[in-house]
């Protein structure tokens, strides 16, 4: 063999050696759907801002580093795994190419992928704080009554979307207070508490919109979305609804504690997401991703705006 031949070889085989690991790692990241993440840390941000002992000092702080790990790639990596795992039938028809239902991952690599992300997952959240550690495993056992046969919420209309909305907002907005503020009463957590709730009503609502995408398969799988229920154009009303209902009521509250202008800004944000509902209730099935993409941002920029409400209404 010519020497240059030889050398071309080697080189090809070692290009290979190293592909392989790189090609497997990015396999498990589009299996753990790094997009969903960030709404969930957004969440822990939000309510170590609410808890009064942050400061933007902490962002370079171990706590924040992996209560961000926990919120993003551990804790909803998870879930996503499990949804992907328990919806691989569903996937079938509406994500062929997802990892599971495309071939990329087997049942039993999935399987021990979930176990060691969910072993994984609680030591993080104890080792914040073991509260937080307990919150990691009521998210996961959401996911399993999300995504799960027999009880599977995401069919029964509602229940799935609250569900999600609990996960993605008041489980994660908690940790975060708690991981800055360890007061366990009732007057420390209620304000958190009052808001987070709140925004998962509105949270309720942009589920809802995701379910347009999902619509064809979801009908033939027999789960009963907004969507599949009530049609496009009512689901995507009901969403409208709840989305400002949340942040109205969250606006009011600011009120109540007496952070005026924290209450205003709340109200301005709503403005841009109400005038991006007209288009999206006059045709939800090519308006969704648009609407979800643009009006989201105002939707977690009035989430912040409440947690420093918080913060400056504390003594």
């Amino acid at each position: 063999m010519p020497a240059g031949s030889s050398s071309n070889h080697l080189c090809h085989r070692e290009a290979m050696f190293l592909s392989q690991p790189l090609e497997k790692a990015a396999l498990i990241i589009r299996f753990l759907k790094p997009v969903t993440w960030i709404p969930v840390m957004w969440s822990f941000l939000c309510g170590a801002v609410a808890s009064g002992a942050f400061g933007w000092q902490d962002l370079t702080g171990m706590k924040f580093i992996l209560g961000m790990l926990l919120t993003g790639p551990l804790a909803s990596g998870t879930c996503q795994m499990l949804n992907d795992y328990f919806d691989r039938d569903l996937d079938e028809i509406n994500e062929p190419r997802r990892p599971i239902p495309g071939g990329s991952i087997s049942l039993k690599s999935a399987t021990w992928l979930i176990a060691v992300w969910s072993l994984l997952s609680v030591v993080a959240g104890w080792f914040i704080h073991p509260l937080i550690g307990l919150y990691v495993i009521i998210g996961i056992i959401n996911a399993h009554l999300y995504s799960a046969n027999p009880i599977k919420l995401k069919k029964r209309l509602w229940a799935g979307n609250i569900i999600v909305a609990i996960s993605y907002l008041i489980i994660p907005w908690m940790a975060g207070h708690i991981a800055y503020h360890g007061t366990l009463t009732i007057p420390a957590l209620a304000p958190s508490l009052i808001v987070a709730g709140l925004f998962t009503l509105s949270s309720t609502g942009t589920m809802t919109i995701n379910d347009f995408k999902s619509m064809e398969g979801d009908r033939l799988a027999g789960i009963r979305t907004l969507p599949v229920v009530f049609g496009e154009r009512r689901a995507a009303l009901i969403a409208a609804v709840l989305i400002n209902l949340g942040q109205l009521l969250a606006a009011l509250y600011m009120l109540s504690i007496g952070e005026q202008i924290y209450s205003a800004l709340t109200l301005l944000f709503i403005i841009p997401q109400f005038i991006l509902q007209f288009p999206l209730v006059r045709n939800p099935g090519s308006f969704d991703v648009r609407y979800n993409a643009i009006a989201q941002n105002f939707l977690v920029a009035g989430m912040l705006v409440c947690a420093l409400a918080i913060r400056a209404a504390k003594p």
